[in-house]
């Protein structure tokens, strides 16, 4: 068992940073030890590693983790009652639930996906800005014309 600053140093996160995961639910309460201070296992850790990477690698809103860590646990527990039933109705409802879950996933991962194509438009639209004040000073120094009175080609005054 570990210590809340021993994970942090651990994972990458201030050791608030970790006690707020576990105050809006992302992380179940640590145990504690009889000092009361933090323990954490394994479990804790990766689970950290797992949502520090959905917050900084792939951009995810804390609300959006809590969303897909719910539809995983919900899944496993699914995935319980799935096999423990043999009534048809039950395991058609449990089937149903995990595929309107997969569904909001898959709806979050394309709003996400469509966010950052925008920002891949908006960053070619200015390189290709750039690209054109370059065309324009390449055309000046061939020509040796300056366009300070105004390019009135269109070349660099994009």
């Amino acid at each position: 068992m570990l210590r809340i600053q021993e994970v942090a140093d651990l994972v990458g996160l201030t050791p608030r940073s970790i006690r707020y995961y576990e105050e809006i639910g992302l992380l179940e309460p640590a145990a504690r030890s009889e000092g009361a201070y933090r323990l954490y296992d394994a479990d804790d850790v990766a689970r950290l590693r797992f949502i520090k990477g959905l917050r900084d690698d792939a951009g995810f809103s804390l609300a959006e983790i809590g969303q897909l860590l719910e539809d995983e646990t919900a899944r496993a527990a699914n995935r319980v009652r799935f096999r423990a039933s043999r009534r048809p109705a039950e395991r058609r409802a449990v089937l149903l639930d995990g595929m309107a879950r997969i569904d909001r996933q898959v709806a979050t991962l394309r709003a996400k996906i469509a966010r950052l194509q925008a920002m891949i438009d908006a960053a070619d639209e200015r390189r290709d800005h750039l690209e054109g004040h370059l065309r324009g000073l390449t055309t000046e120094a061939r020509t040796g014309t300056s366009d300070r009175g105004g390019d009135q080609s269109g070349g660099a005054g994009r």
